[in-house]
């Protein structure tokens, strides 16, 4: 079979041919506000089963019908309710479909063997034209094979149904991308089905109470036939298997960069796709704007499959608006294979080590893994300045070590490095004003390395679920210390001499991370990979 595209604004034809497709039984791919579907008449049963056929759909997912305007809605539709008047004045030509008891002329195929019929009439001129050239009401799921993202565009169905269908009609982007809402007003309350083009929030404003279906939040399993289209059956999947990261957005973001692997791909909102360079990705646009993540969502989802990634990671947007239905497509997506980043434990690790040792670029591939990174030597310093509290304590302790608002760190120095209760006794004082300081830094952040010289004598290990020593052989840290200070050797060795051995650190920390490498680039790719397994043990152990 040989696929015709029409092109509306070829003129008036290319309409009434289109119709006729419809009249004489074939199929044809419309073009509506919210996909493109898969169109045959509604009445005829033999185009309906040639519609399950061409998609590979099971014949219990029932088939929305589509109407050029709210006059047909008596014509298959039993006791329609004011509700459905009000609704239809309110929203449509839009993205909403209401369920409705079926007359007998409307076939159980076309319902999936249901006595309630899904009804819509679609934003788009060309479309309705087509169905009123027609004359009869048009049964069309979404024009994808069963299963694939939905096509939001004539060329994204035209690579699922060129040779199955009879014709295509070119009528541009779709301007939603997800599609229609469906309403079932058989039950009291309302109940939604599938959240889609029109948010819940605006059903309510009519509707008053209106209860969600299980199966928007979770995967439907069972015998029960579905009573609307997506539903029960897996739906809008690439070929790539893929994990839907719920949660707050940066949350999000750092759990996936933290766990994903060369060749994985990733769908992401705009504000983080820095975060994942060097991956393939497709941006969902910005996390407050739904309506331009609906536009997207199905795209990024399809144009995965022309990449080899072995697996897909996506951000999910909150539940308002239209984010319940992009969140939904994209959980569905995900075969409901969810993780809630919000309910992950916080991977705080504290990280210490001598000069010299490679803590910089230990430091910088967490933050490429997506981690906060807060340096505790500058809180600390901050807060001298800035904390007349801290300064008191310290004051009252070991008398006037300040020239302004500035500490004489000679003449504490001189107080607590030769007594160790005196040693002991400051960080007592600076534990004390610092953990608030660093508990509110590290709020909202999944991943947050704590950079400490003394992380263990101040108590901030306290805080941590693991701790990373950072140790390299003593003559590779001389040397580093001489090139990057400018200093001699006698003085690296005897700033090195002040500090703790590795031994201290192999005895104190949970994990040890050895530089042995060349070159800091290639340290840092090194502890990049050890901070993911380390991460991914947190994350596992809770």
């Amino acid at each position: 079979m040989k696929t015709r595209v029409f092109h509306p604004e070829n003129g008036e034809n290319e309409i009434r041919e289109a119709a006729q497709i419809l009249r004489s039984g074939g199929l044809l791919g419309i073009p509506t506000e919210t996909v493109y579907g898969l169109g045959a008449s509604a009445l005829n049963e033999d185009a309906v089963l040639h519609i399950f056929q061409a998609k590979g759909r099971p014949q219990d997912n029932p088939l929305i019908i589509h109407v050029p305007d709210v006059t047909w809605l008596e014509r298959y539709c039993a006791q329609v309710p004011d509700t459905a008047y009000r609704l239809a004045e309110a929203f449509w030509p839009g993205p909403l479909t209401m369920i409705l008891p079926r007359k007998p002329i409307v076939p159980l195929r076309t319902t999936g063997g249901l006595d309630t019929v899904g009804v819509r009439c679609p934003d788009h001129p060309v479309t309705r034209a087509i169905i009123q050239e027609a004359g009869v009401p048009v049964a069309a799921p979404s024009g994808n094979t069963s299963g694939r993202p939905s096509p939001t565009s004539a060329a994204d169905m035209l690579e699922d149904m060129d040779g199955k269908i009879d014709g295509i009609v070119d009528g541009g982007p779709c301007r939603v991308g997800v599609e229609s809402t469906i309403i079932d007003l058989t039950v009291t309350p309302p109940r939604l089905l599938r959240p889609g083009g029109l948010p819940l929030e605006e059903l309510r404003r009519i509707l008053g109470e209106v209860a969600v279906d299980k199966a928007v939040t979770q995967k439907v399993t069972g015998s029960e036939p579905p009573r609307a289209p997506g539903m029960k059956y897996r739906h809008y999947a690439p070929h790539a298997p893929v994990t839907a990261v719920t949660g707050e957005a940066g949350r999000s973001a750092a759990y996936i960069r933290s766990v994903l692997q060369a060749g994985e791909g990733v769908i992401c909102f705009e504000e983080y796709r820095d975060l994942f360079s060097g991956f393939q990705v497709q941006s969902l646009g910005a996390s407050g704007d739904s309506a331009q993540q609906a536009h997207r969502v199905f795209d990024a989802l399809r144009r995965f499959d022309s990449t080899p990634v072995t697996a897909i990671y996506t951000q999910c947007p909150g539940d308002a608006g239209l984010g319940l239905a992009v969140g939904n497509r994209l959980k569905k997506a995900a075969g409901f294979h969810i993780v809630d980043a919000d309910r992950l434990p916080q991977a705080v690790i504290g990280i210490t080590g001598g000069t010299g040792s490679g803590k910089t670029s230990a430091l910088r591939a967490l933050e490429r893994l997506g981690g906060k990174v807060i340096d505790c030597d500058a809180v600390y310093h901050r807060e001298l300045r800035q904390n007349p509290a801290l300064r008191r304590a310290i004051t009252g302790a070991f008398g006037d070590v300040f020239a302004g608002d500035e500490l004489d760190r000679q003449k504490l120095g001189s107080q607590v490095f030769s007594d160790s209760a005196a040693l002991d006794r400051l960080n007592e004082i600076v534990y004390f004003h610092l953990l608030p300081v660093i508990r509110r830094e590290m709020q909202g952040s999944l991943i947050v390395g704590l950079d400490a010289i003394n992380l263990f004598e101040s108590g901030l290990a306290a805080l941590c679920r693991a701790t990373v020593g950072i140790t390299a052989p003593r003559e590779d840290r001389v040397l580093r210390i001489m090139a990057r200070d400018g200093i001699t050797e006698d003085y690296a060795r005897l700033r090195m001499a002040a500090q703790p051995a590795d031994e201290y650190y192999t005895a104190h920390c949970s994990h040890i991370l050895e530089n042995c490498q060349e070159s800091p680039a290639e340290f840092e790719a090194v502890a990049e990979k050890f901070f993911k397994n380390l991460i991914r043990e947190v994350f596992t152990y809770e």
